[in-house]
């Protein structure tokens, strides 16, 4: 599975040409006006930020090699009063299985857990206020214990929402980390460790 940072919780992930767009943005300070083109659209939640499906260009065509898994949960830590709910997806194809997170607001129940279940991967929101911190979201990790992790929804300068903090905290608290040079990687039985996709901008 390729899998393509777009920016703040926004990732294109892919399997034999077949393209799934996942949490399309509008409106984050920053970042240029989001433009993807794929074969279907997942929104965890309807927050501008999460839910811009406009930005998205849906083609038409194809089977898709996906398997798609859905665990409700909350946008905060008071069972949706504050933010709404949030849904976390384990997407799976080609014998990997990746959880978007979305904006998860508290720590996972282990009826959540469980119905989540083994998952290579872990895109994971870091930034607080309106998600777990670094703190919380090295937690979330802990409890669905992925091979991978890749962080999301956190500030980088002039990238990302004004009040929300950045990656270095959360990076601090892992022994691996690597930094990639672009936007994408290709996740296999080799990929393990917190993974940084650089944010490219479009020209």
């Amino acid at each position: 599975m390729r899998l393509t940072w777009m920016g703040h919780s926004c990732f294109l992930m892919e399997e034999a040409g077949y393209r799934i767009a996942v949490d399309p943005y509008t409106g984050v300070e920053g970042y240029p006006e989001l433009q993807v083109t794929a074969n279907a659209v997942y929104c965890s939640h309807d927050h501008f930020d999460h839910h811009a499906v406009e930005r998205v260009h849906l083609v038409q065509g194809g089977t898709s090699p996906f398997s798609v898994k859905e665990v409700p949960t909350f946008h905060d830590d008071r069972q949706g009063a504050l933010r709404g709910n949030n849904m976390v997806r384990v997407f799976s194809a080609g014998g990997v299985r990746v959880a978007h997170l979305g904006d998860l607001g508290h720590q996972l129940t282990q009826q959540q857990i469980e119905a989540i279940g083994a998952v290579d991967g872990v895109l994971v929101p870091v930034g607080g206020v309106y998600t777990v911190d670094a703190d919380g979201a090295r937690k979330v990790c802990e409890a669905l214990a992925p091979r991978w992790i890749v962080p999301m929804h956190y500030r980088h300068s002039p990238y990302g929402l004004p009040n929300i903090g950045g990656v270095e905290e959360f990076l601090r608290q892992w022994p691996q980390v690597h930094f990639l040079p672009g936007a994408s990687f290709t996740a296999d039985g080799d990929t393990q460790g917190v993974i940084v996709p650089q944010f490219v901008a479009e020209a």
